[in-house]
């Protein structure tokens, strides 16, 4: 695998983890402001957070493959 190749998918492990990141905080931010009359958006809001963990592993499994 060329280095360009490596530093691509390093750089789409850490996009991926940053959307991870992001969709975690709106989680903890709809909990800490919102629970109480944005209940209702948890449902989707933890189903979008688990989705982006799962992009980011898949991502991250692919970069260990090719790293090792």
């Amino acid at each position: 695998m060329s280095d360009e190749d490596m530093k691509a998918l390093q750089k789409d492990v850490r996009k991926k983890k940053r959307i991870a990141t992001e969709c975690a905080s709106e989680v903890h931010d709809l909990v800490e402001d919102g629970l109480w009359t944005d209940y209702e958006n948890l449902p989707a809001l933890a189903q979008k957070t688990y989705e982006a963990c799962l992009a980011w592993k898949e991502a991250e499994t692919k970069l260990a493959a090719a790293e090792g």
